[in-house]
């Protein structure tokens, strides 16, 4: 059995205790049951998390599921070696159709709408829109209750259909690449330049605990970044995003989700890379 102090003591300095002791709580599970445990859905940050849990048990190992092939949110299950069968990662999916003549709904309306019928981010994988409306994941003991209640996003009427795995679109990520010299590799710089805006401001939103790296919440403006970091920003508009669970991973100026440090790294210049 994994030694669990030490384990939390390894994750309470980076925030992350929390979140270990419930993966460990699941993966203990596993080992007594020798079958399977199964989490919420975890963005990357958690997915390595779990990881790391796992590689403490000798006799547990990790599998992970997100309904969609690439997907970036996925749950984790721990299972016991011994164990022959496939664990069932309790996901159902689903089609949300509106009429798109008159309503143009965005990933953050959708959990938006998610967040007013109470429910919390964790039982939500992706959300991925294709031409008819949006593809979504979620925990399978929810289904009625969305099926139920999920009968408006804002002020558009929609339509739910629950849907196969198999029936699940690849998600399409588009790119654009720019350059930005920057005078050192803080936070506050290389994402001002990339989000197209100013420094102080950017300090702001750092501050105001509104910037994630790599899926956790960024430190202080100062914070080195390097080559392949993501940063993920959720911009205040009204009632903050954060407050609400989630983070709307859009820019300011280009509404990308995410940016990436990628390319050469040096002291003046970074390429950055933009998902849209």
């Amino acid at each position: 059995m994994a030694d669990r102090e030490k384990i939390l003591r390894y994750f309470r300095a980076g925030g992350d205790e929390e979140l270990a002791a419930k993966l460990l709580d699941l993966a203990e599970g596993a080992h007594r049951s020798r079958k399977f445990r199964v989490s919420d859905f975890l963005d990357p940050h958690g997915c390595n998390v779990a990881e790391i849990v796992a590689a403490n048990f000798e006799n547990v190992k990790l599998e992970t599921s997100g309904g969609f092939k690439n997907a970036e949110r996925m749950k984790v299950a721990f299972v016991a070696e011994d164990f022959f069968g496939q664990p069932d990662f309790g996901m159902v999916c689903f089609k949300v159709e509106w009429d798109k003549r008159y309503y143009e709904l965005s990933h953050r309306d959708i959990l938006g709408a998610f967040m007013g019928m109470g429910c919390k981010r964790e039982i939500l994988g992706d959300i991925i829109f294709i031409p008819e409306g949006a593809q979504f994941v979620a925990d399978k003991s929810f289904t009625t209750y969305i099926m139920n209640n999920l009968t408006q996003i804002g002020s558009a009427p929609v339509s739910l259909t629950e849907i196969t795995e198999a029936d699940l679109l690849q998600k399409e990520e588009k790119v654009k690449v720019i350059s930005a010299t920057v005078a050192a590799l803080r936070l506050d710089a290389v994402a001002a330049a990339g989000y197209g805006v100013s420094r102080s401001r950017m300090a702001d939103e750092i501050k105001g605990q509104n910037v994630k790296v790599n899926w956790k919440e960024a430190k202080n403006a100062a914070q080195p970044v390097s080559e392949g970091d993501i940063i993920l920003s959720a911009p205040r508009q009204g009632r903050s995003s954060r407050d609400q669970g989630h983070y709307q991973k859009r820019s300011f100026k280009h509404h990308a989700e995410k940016i990436y440090l990628m390319g050469r790294v040096s002291r003046y210049v970074d390429t950055v890379r933009f998902k849209q």
